[in-house]
């Protein structure tokens, strides 16, 4: 289950992707003018049979506990999303910053056992061949999704050295890991808007039950995640930024623009999520979205949130951070004592939800703020946001919550413990006021994107850290040992520890492109702490 990436692993793998994709292409290799219906059928299918593990371990389906290390016990509750009612290890644990090496191999182990693998494999026996074009550019849009969300956690990763023996664990550093996803998109828009065949839609779990399959869906989600990203550097790199996401928002092929083009995963399995909240009551609501959600008089709270079963009628969050707390003989006792807050609503456990339409209309309304060509009027894709946020979720009033400007975050009170009750972290308002200066615009851009983008933890904690927006509660007990600024929080995962312990060199080269040390303190390359 633990990948370690060294060259002989490495080896063993692309010898045995040389001699799968030898196997599957021999007739190819004979003549490709003359590949049979019946062929080119079988070959989609040993190659399509590699893209289920990469759907469902972009955020890992089965079994749950996997998932609940690889994202939901940090960046679920490091975006102020989620908290844990539990003090998992006597409150010493990932959310009192007494980071556990066991947990964090997670976030590194599964996307590489899981998804680069199987990238590698699709590449093999799709590179360099007509009838498979679509699909190899499905595969380096998937990759892209996928790994972004790894270099987010760690900074420097294994990227363009992944199965390449001569240079195996060679890390990248972030800087460098950009610029080839920026490169990787470019060979794919364009092919996926214009191309004309059905060969991935048995394979597809997001688009894959249109009436009439095409892969336009797929250009715009590129296009999308192209945007993302550009706006992800904007603060350390803006010309490239601006260039990016320009090209993005020219793009004839567009930008996921309704709830019909959201990046949802379809899948027959049982949403983690689901059995973490319910089956084991691990997670609960956090406090900082009380204090967000019920200072705005936000209709969508109900869609994401169960009323608190201690408090009828009130929904209650967890503050962040918890440690095991005195009077609570052990950690069962405590989470009793905050099990029946509020949990998490059904609806947003049935799928996995990675891009949205109005994350795409909030990322426009900051291109316009920061004057980049073809992003529309910053406040008409703000207020899009919201409504699309609100439709998405079949909340009402969003009409008169776009013009509300004077609810704003409420102090929040735990009624367990009152020395966890905090006062709110924000006055920002909610109607938009073209008057106020940038730093206020983004941060109204950047709350509504929060709240938008809920339960999806690992983009939210990404944006949080970005630009310092939503003002989030810190941790009640900081664990860390100084190495993370309670007030600052947490800004990464240090390296895996299964890479320390069999990728030493590498490690150490990681490190010296992080920039820092190797713990939660550093940031990462485009977490400047400054944002205009």
């Amino acid at each position: 289950m633990i990948i370690n990436i060294n060259k002989f692993i490495l080896v063993s793998i692309v010898f045995s992707l040389f001699v799968s994709s030898c196997d599957n292409l021999e007739e190819f290799n004979v003549n490709d003018r003359n590949i049979t219906d019946e062929q080119l059928l079988a070959d989609f299918q040993s190659i399509g049979s590699n893209y289920r593990p990469i759907f469902e371990n972009i955020y890992r389906y089965d079994p749950a506990w996997k998932y609940q290390l690889q994202q939901n016990l940090n960046a679920d509750v490091y975006s102020g999303y989620m908290t844990n009612p539990r003090p998992f290890r006597s409150g010493a644990n990932n959310t009192t910053y007494n980071l556990v090496g066991g947990w964090n191999d997670f976030i590194w182990t599964i996307p590489y056992s899981n998804i680069m693998n199987n990238v590698n494999t699709i590449n093999e026996l799709t590179l360099d061949n007509d009838d498979f074009k679509a699909l190899n550019a499905v595969n380096k849009v998937l990759k892209v999704e996928a790994m972004h969300r790894v270099t987010d956690v760690f900074g420097p990763i294994v990227y363009s050295n992944f199965g390449d023996f001569e240079n195996a664990g060679i890390y990248d550093s972030q800087e460098d890991v950009y610029t080839t996803f920026f490169s990787e998109l470019d060979a794919t828009v364009d092919l996926l808007y214009n191309v004309d065949d059905k060969a991935f839609q048995p394979f597809d779990m997001v688009y894959g039950n249109q009436a009439d399959y095409n892969y336009k869906p797929w250009a715009k989600f590129a296009n999308s995640l192209r945007l993302r990203l550009a706006i992800r550097i904007s603060n350390v790199d803006p010309e490239k930024a601006r260039i990016e996401g320009e090209k993005a928002l020219a793009s004839s092929a567009g930008l996921l623009e309704s709830n019909a083009d959201n990046f949802v995963i379809h899948s027959d399995k049982v949403h983690p999520l689901s059995v973490i909240d319910n089956s084991w009551g691990d997670i609960r609501m956090n406090a900082s979205m009380e204090s967000i959600l019920k200072g705005y008089g936000d209709s969508r709270m109900e869609k994401f949130f169960d009323q608190s079963g201690d408090y009828p009628g009130d929904y209650k969050g967890i503050r962040n951070g918890l440690p095991l707390q005195a009077g609570y003989a052990d950690e069962l006792e405590q989470k009793a004592a905050y099990v029946n807050f509020s949990a998490l609503n059904g609806a947003v456990k049935d799928e996995v939800v990675l891009m949205t339409a109005a994350e795409v209309y909030f990322l426009k309304a900051e291109a316009a703020l920061r004057g980049w060509a073809g992003a529309g009027d910053m406040q008409s894709n703000y207020e899009l946001g919201i409504t699309t946020s609100f439709d998405q979720h079949g909340a009402g009033g969003a009409s008169a919550y776009i013009n509300d400007n004077t609810s704003t975050a409420i102090d929040y009170v735990d009624p367990v413990n009152d020395a966890n009750s905090i006062v709110a972290a924000s006055n920002i308002t909610i109607a938009w006021d073209d008057a106020a200066d940038n730093e206020t615009k983004l941060e109204r851009i950047i709350t509504q994107k929060w709240i938008a983008m809920y339960p999806e933890g690992e983009e939210a904690w990404s944006e949080y850290r970005r630009t310092g927006y939503p003002k989030l509660f810190p941790v009640v007990s900081n664990q860390s040992g100084g190495t993370i600024d309670t007030n600052i929080q947490i800004r990464r995962i240090p390296f895996a520890i299964s890479e320390l312990s069999s990728n030493a060199s590498g490690v150490a080269g990681a490190v010296s492109k992080l920039g820092g040390a190797d713990n939660g303190g550093t940031r990462l390359w485009w977490d400047t702490g400054s944002n205009f």
